[in-house]
């Protein structure tokens, strides 16, 4: 009977700490999910998609599309929880980013440094073996360039850091080309440009809103170092720019994406001038909504081209 309730009390004790041991295990890996930023990852792999329908002018290979999102959802993760390591002194003072995992001591900086190359290389591993060559050079790339070029030079140093730096969140783009057709052609460019352009009205509206925690941290982002009226003015530079970009595309597409992107286009440069009007005339500004539309925009263009790609609408101009 003794060696029964021994027993018993053994399975208690395992029973009674099971589930913390569950619960501390479920928090250390969502603090490293959190470390690579899903939110970015998921623009970015809006994007990557529809690319590799217009690369084919058609439904790519299911087998193709996942290995391609596993991989560059690596090395998009692997970057980002590197920049999570090397700014996480900055981290510290912003309000909008306190709650990251090295801020809150959830995971060891050095953990989460290894993490961050160990993803990377997965990241080339994985397309190197199921895509190709090409893609996975182009990946590590963009890993490199991100770290640093944009986060060790650019970012603390000039506020044209998300002009530049930003070229990184347009790969994606020019991998699911790549991982297509094994080459790199001029709507792979193109679209690389429609990011571009479109990186700097979607990162300035959220500086805008949080400018004076980029004060604080010392990092110089356009809103911090010019006026509220001459950011708007770029943000409606950018924005024509980049509506026009897009139409650079129609060659290679049909009516289908033409008219989407001038719908598009004609409706995001509508609030980008609002906001502009707003900052002159010293009206209460919401730049934050001009964000949350820029990401309607870019999924609402690649969309198109997805669509158009998919149901084989012949393309009005130059060959692919």
């Amino acid at each position: 009977m003794a060696s029964v309730n021994t027993a018993r009390g053994r399975s208690d004790r395992v029973d009674a700490t099971g589930p913390s041991r569950v619960a501390r295990l479920g928090r250390l890996a969502g603090a490293y999910f959190a470390l690579t930023k899903p939110q970015v990852i998921e623009l970015l792999l809006v994007t990557t998609i529809p690319a590799m329908f217009l690369a084919g002018r058609a439904i790519p290979s299911p087998w193709l599309m996942l290995a391609t999102l596993a991989g560059g959802t690596m090395a998009a993760g692997s970057a980002n929880a590197l920049n999570c390591v090397i700014d996480a002194d900055i981290d510290k003072v912003m309000n909008r980013t306190r709650r990251r995992p090295l801020v809150r001591d959830s995971v060891p900086r050095r953990n989460a440094a290894v993490f961050g190359i160990a993803l990377g290389a997965a990241s080339f591993a994985m397309l190197y073996l199921t895509v190709n060559l090409l893609a996975a050079v182009l990946a590590v790339t963009t890993i490199l360039f991100y770290i640093f070029v944009y986060t060790l030079v650019l970012k603390r140093r000039t506020a044209q850091n998300v002009v530049w730096g930003g070229a990184a969140g347009c790969m994606p783009v020019v991998i699911g080309w790549a991982a297509v057709t094994g080459t790199v052609q001029w709507p792979a460019f193109v679209m690389f440009g429609v990011i571009f352009f479109w990186t700097p009205p979607h990162t300035w509206a959220l500086a805008m809103k949080y400018r004076e925690d980029y004060e604080r941290a010392g990092v110089p982002m356009l809103p911090v170092v010019a006026t509220e009226e001459h950011v708007a003015r770029q943000i409606v530079v950018y924005s024509w720019v980049m509506v026009g970009w897009t139409l650079l595309l129609v060659p290679a597409t049909s009516w289908l994406y033409a008219g989407f992107a001038l719908v598009a286009g004609a409706w995001f440069l509508f609030y980008a001038h609002r906001l502009h009007g707003e900052v002159k005339r010293g009206a209460k500004t919401k730049p934050m909504a001009l964000f949350h539309r820029s990401n309607t925009y870019l999924m609402v263009v690649f969309c198109a081209l997805a669509i158009d790609s998919a149901i084989g609408m012949p393309a009005l101009g130059l060959p692919l």
